[in-house]
Order: C-alpha cells, then structure tokens, then sequence
C-alpha cells in the first residue's frame, strides 16, 4: 500500500518566511506529513498525521507504504535541487507525485551576495568529496559549493586555493535562519567556516573587491564600502 498521491513540497531554508503558499496549501490538504520536527513546526495547524523522517531517504520514505489517501514530504529547500525529493519520485512513479517548489539554497546564497546563478557551476560536496579536480573549475566565473560535511572539507578547501588567484571566496552558513553568518574569507582561513551544518562556499569573479577590502577582513559583500561589517540579524 502506498498514498494515493504524494506532494513533495519545497519548504526553503527552513524559516517562516520564506515559505510560500503554495506549500502551505500543499501541507493542510494531506492526510499524512512527513518530514523533520523543524520543518514539521513550520506547519503547525496541520490536521493530517505526522510522521518524522528516519536518519537515511530509503527508510524515510518506507515510513510512507502504509499511508493511504494524500501524503505531504516536506523537503528542505527546493525538490529539485539535491533532494528527498527526487528518490520519492523514483519510488512512487512521476504519475503520483506533484512537486511545490520552494527557495533553493543556490538561490538565497546568490541573493545575499547579489549574484545571478543561472550560470553558476553547482558542486555538490555535501555527500562527499566529488570526483572533480579543482582545478578543473578554473574557467567558471561563479562556483557554488554545497558544503557541510567534514569529510570533504579538503576538497573544498583545495578548491578554494586553486581558484584564489581569479576568485573571491564567500562561506555562508543557515542561510534564512536566526543564526545565518554570511563572510567573505580568505582561501587559507575557510577552514575556519567549513564544518558540519548547512554551509555553502561560493567563489566567483564576479564581484569587484570592497575598496578598501584586504588582509583577513570578512565582510558582508552587500555592506557599502564604507559601513562596517555587521553580524547578520
């Protein structure tokens, strides 16, 4: 047995406001919720049963086979971009599944630095190292790199150092979250900011340096070049 249907819904970085409509109408018609207690509190009117996710996505959604009726998987972010999403759609076919989209990670990184990200080269190192040499990166003008887990940090940070000479590095950590921190960082001081946690690296040529910019200064790149750094609210 299986839900009827399943609603994949994007919930963004995980806050209040950044969550849309769409999704909000997507969770309060399911008979079933599935999804971890902080994205889970986001709804909390919901009506329809929870269920929270297991540690790994295939027993996650096993949760789901006894569900009848409509069943809502809440996923951080957007489906579509490095999620639970696309396992639920290999497992219970395209014809039973509909996707809400939500604010992608990719998209609130390149908001706050004020970068377009149709041409960004995404890297995603959240799973492990990726089978890409870092120096192969050299000719893209913007890298954004899903970071977070210690055992690629050394990928990410060779990365970095391969790209320093063309490229400026930014680290940003809980992007849409109370505790988001947004700093620019030199390539031999981001070990500092990698570590587990939802953390992305981007690395572009596309922003002029701050004048004035140099040394281990970290600043906001959205500050004006004459207003101090400021911790993020």
């Amino acid at each position: 047995m299986a839900p009827e249907r399943i609603l994949i819904v994007g919930c963004g970085p995980g806050s209040a406001e950044h969550l849309t409509g769409a999704a909000r109408a997507a969770v309060a018609e399911a008979d079933w919720v599935l999804g971890p207690p902080r994205l889970q509190a986001l709804f909390p009117e919901v009506s329809g049963e929870r269920l929270v996710t297991a540690p790994g996505p295939v027993e996650s959604l096993a949760r789901l086979a006894t569900c009848g009726g409509t069943a809502a998987v809440l996923v951080t972010g957007d489906p579509g971009f490095f999620s639970l999403g696309k396992r639920a759609v290999e497992r219970f076919g395209r014809e039973r599944c509909r996707i809400v989209p939500g604010v992608s990670s990719l998209q609130l990184a390149c908001a706050r630095l004020g970068l377009p990200w149709g041409e960004a080269r995404i890297v995603s190192a959240h799973a492990g190292a990726p089978a890409l040499a870092p120096e192969a990166l050299a000719g893209e003008p913007t890298v954004a790199v899903l970071a977070g887990n210690p055992a690629s940090d050394p990928w990410v940070l060779a990365a970095a150092r391969a790209l320093a000479p063309t490229h400026r590095a930014f680290a940003l950590r809980d992007l849409g979250l109370p505790t988001e921190r947004v700093a620019e960082v030199p390539a031999d001081a981001l070990a500092d900011e990698l570590g587990p946690g939802r953390v992305i690296v981007v690395l572009t040529t596309e922003l002029a340096p701050a004048a004035g910019a140099g040394g281990d200064d970290r600043t906001d790149p959205s500050d004006p070049p004459d207003h101090p750094p400021q911790e993020p609210p």
